[in-house]
């Protein structure tokens, strides 16, 4: 088994899934398998662990949340987590040289090869509870591969088991809300708000 695996089966899971807990709605709209895109809101570096944590264990190979390069490869040790235990796949913040492609080439790349991306529209981690403006980076991504669906996901309780610039977890309970899967259409503007919306409508009754 990969260390990846290992990481989430011995040490992630059991901490989230048993002694934090997560209440998920809308389970049956985890992709099974990729190409697929997940965008979620973000409060806290919690945000993608609780996400990974949904996915089978056979399935996390081909799970890779999209984070900044200049943050999680910023130190031997961030790199080694970012790489080996987490999959993250780079993003490109700064600007680059043309010769070195669009930034979002390597996503769509990933897109291709059947992977499950996890992205965050906001850019970082925002105040708790405090939406930020979407960004337009996954709507143009999305645009690239209309094929692909986007699946929005609203999280919640993540603020308070780890707030932002806080090192010390407290085992709160953690919601996950998983929405009907999307597809681009329209223009990138438009897509954005559409996205957007839903993070600011009332939940669903069961």
């Amino acid at each position: 088994m990969r260390l990846k695996q290992l990481f989430f089966a011995l040490l992630i899971r059991p901490l989230l899934l048993f002694v934090s807990g997560i209440r998920v709605r809308g389970m049956e709209r985890l992709p099974a398998e990729g190409p697929a895109l997940l965008v979620a809101n973000h409060n806290s570096h919690l945000d993608t662990l609780a996400l990974m944590s949904l996915f089978p264990l056979r399935a996390l190979p081909r799970v890779r949340p999209v984070a900044a390069r200049d943050y999680f490869f910023a130190t031997p040790l961030r790199r080694f987590a970012a790489q080996k235990l987490i999959g993250i796949l780079p993003l490109e913040r700064e600007r680059v040289k043309k010769s070195a492609g669009h930034p979002l080439d390597p996503l769509a790349r990933a897109l291709d090869k059947g992977d499950i991306l996890i992205l965050y529209p906001e850019g970082s981690r925002g105040k708790p509870g405090k939406l930020r403006p979407f960004k337009s980076g996954f709507a143009h991504l999305a645009k690239i591969r209309p094929e692909v669906p986007v699946i929005p996901v609203k999280i919640s309780g993540t603020d308070r088991s780890l707030p932002k610039d806080e090192a010390l977890w407290v085992p709160f309970v953690i919601e996950i809300e998983i929405l009907e899967p999307m597809r681009f259409h329209g223009n990138v503007r438009d897509f954005v708000r559409k996205v957007e919306s839903l993070y600011n409508t009332p939940k669903e009754t069961p």
